[in-house]
C-alpha cells in the first residue's frame, strides 16, 4: 500500500474587505486526500478547519510549508515545532518536518466527519 499526496500552491488568505460575503477567520471544510494521516484520518473524511484556532502540542493542523498544503500533527520539539505524518512507515513522505515558526500553520482541525457514518464524527476541541 503506498501513500498518495495531493499538493497545491499556497495562496494568501482572502482579504475580508474585498469579499464581504466571507470572513478570513471563518471555519471551512476540506476532504482528506491520501493516506499520510492514517489511522486518524482516512481518505474521504471531511475535516472542519478553524483558521484562528488555539494551537498546542498534538493538534491536527492544516499547514503550508514551502508552498504545499498538508494535513499534519503539530508536535513540540524542544524550543521548536515540527509537522508529523502519522502513517510514516507506509508513506514515502518525510515523517517529521521541522518548521521555523507557527506562521506556516493556516488552521486547526476542530472536527472530523465520515460521510454516511454520523456516529463516527469526532471533535478535536
Amino acid at each position: 500500500m503506498s501513500c498518495t499526496a495531493t499538493t497545491c500552491s499556497c495562496q494568501p488568505a482572502p482579504d475580508p474587505q474585498e469579499d464581504a460575503g466571507c470572513s478570513g477567520g471563518e471555519a471551512f471544510a476540506l476532504r482528506v486526500l491520501g493516506e499520510d494521516m492514517l489511522p486518524e484520518f482516512r481518505e474521504g473524511d471531511i475535516i472542519i478547519v478553524e483558521p484562528d484556532g488555539a494551537l498546542k502540542d498534538g493538534s491536527f493542523v492544516l499547514a503550508c510549508p514551502g508552498g504545499d498544503w498538508m494535513l499534519r500533527q503539530l508536535v513540540r520539539q524542544g524550543e521548536g515545532w515540527s509537522l508529523r505524518v502519522l502513517n510514516a512507515p507506509a508513506c514515502s513522505t518525510v515523517p517529521e518536518l521541522p518548521i521555523a515558526d507557527l506562521s506556516v500553520v493556516r488552521g486547526l482541525v476542530i472536527q472530523k466527519a465520515v460521510p454516511g457514518r454520523r456516529k463516527l464524527t469526532r471533535s478535536y476541541l
